[in-house]
């Protein structure tokens, strides 16, 4: 299913690990990227903008390839 605006992704520590956008910046990316849900804000392209919200950082630009989307909350959580 296609990544849109709104859901709320994580990306893969496999696919981020060694790709040109890491190799780009610090190749240690934050952990809060692989353990914490972002919400889409924005698509363009092939990257999305995304807001992590559990942490005050900006929002960043990651690829579509680097990310899954987070499953839904079960209804025994709610």
């Amino acid at each position: 299913m296609p990544i849109k605006k709104g859901v709320l992704v994580r990306a893969v520590r496999d696919k981020v690990t060694g790709s040109l956008e890491a190799l780009a910046s610090d190749p240690r990316m934050p952990n809060y990227i692989f353990d914490t849900d972002g919400e889409v804000l924005d698509l363009r392209g092939d990257y999305a903008f995304i807001k992590f919200g559990s942490v005050p950082v900006p929002p960043v630009w990651l690829n579509l390839a680097q990310l899954v989307e987070s499953a839904p909350p079960s209804a025994s959580e709610g």
